[in-house]
């Protein structure tokens, strides 16, 4: 199955606004860019036909895999002064590399790539902002047999809030972790039929527009998922996974276990 991954965003709350700031999916988890996660995690499934929907940033993220070096990620041996890999990374992948405008919506970057969705039946999407080890192939599995136009991965609401509840007097009757409360919040992971393309208008957004007319048509179903799932909105978000990646704590590196 191809893989969306929409990467052309701003990323506004990860920059710091010092020169040389470099794009959200571009961002470091270890000696690789977070988008370089997101992929592998698809690979590691076998699904290695990536649709890159491109904006702002496009230049650094082509120019990362134009050039790519498979020694940063992998051993090799040098003998005589050439390289000689023992393992590769990314030479079996496919990557459509397209520009989707700068300041373009979700959805109207998915539209936007409709052309290279051709006779797929089925495909994957996914914001390129989060990492988690779900099980994609039950992921998949569920989504099939439904039959429904699209599933998306559902995730306990993250953070360190409690939620109050507060009487008509003003007295707390109970303090809950908001990871406790039965809420769910969108993963950023998901599958979708071409049927999605029906209700996603011009600038519209995938989440607002396309899944939920789904859902009003009984067309969308979720994949509840309480495992390891971490958002890298932030540069703090961010470097706490570059930490954890530092001290071998990588649950979403999945092909290491291999």
């Amino acid at each position: 199955m191809k893989v969306v991954l929409f990467c052309g965003g701003y990323g506004t709350r990860m920059r710091t606004g010092a020169p040389g700031d470099v794009p959200k999916p571009m961002q470091l988890v270890g000696p690789r860019p977070l988008i370089w996660h997101v992929m592998r995690y698809y690979a590691h499934f076998g699904h290695k036909e990536f649709v890159l929907c491109l904006g702002y940033g496009a230049d650094q993220i082509k120019d990362f895999f134009l050039r790519y070096e498979e020694t940063a990620s992998n051993d090799f041996v040098l003998r005589h002064g050439d390289v000689e890999l023992l393992a590769t990374d990314i030479s079996d992948w496919t990557i459509s590399f397209i520009h989707t405008g700068m300041g373009s919506s979700i959805g109207e970057r998915l539209r936007r790539v409709r052309e290279h969705l051709d006779g797929e039946e089925m495909f994957l999407a996914n914001y390129a902002d989060v990492l988690t080890d779900a099980p994609l192939p039950e992921i998949i599995d569920r989504f099939t047999a439904s039959g429904v136009g699209g599933a998306l991965m559902a995730v306990p609401p993250p953070g360190t809030f409690h939620c109050v509840e507060i009487a008509e007097d003003g007295l707390v009757g109970q303090i809950t972790a908001v990871t406790e409360m039965p809420l769910w919040v969108n993963g950023g992971n998901f599958v979708l039929r071409q049927e999605i393309f029906d209700h996603i208008p011009e600038n519209g957004d995938l989440l607002v527009d396309g899944c939920k007319e789904l859902a009003k048509r009984g067309r969308l179903m979720a994949y509840p998922y309480r495992g390891y799932w971490r958002p890298t909105d932030t540069v703090n978000q961010r470097m706490e996974l570059d930490k954890a990646y530092s001290r071998g704590v990588r649950p979403w590196a999945l092909w290491e276990r291999v």
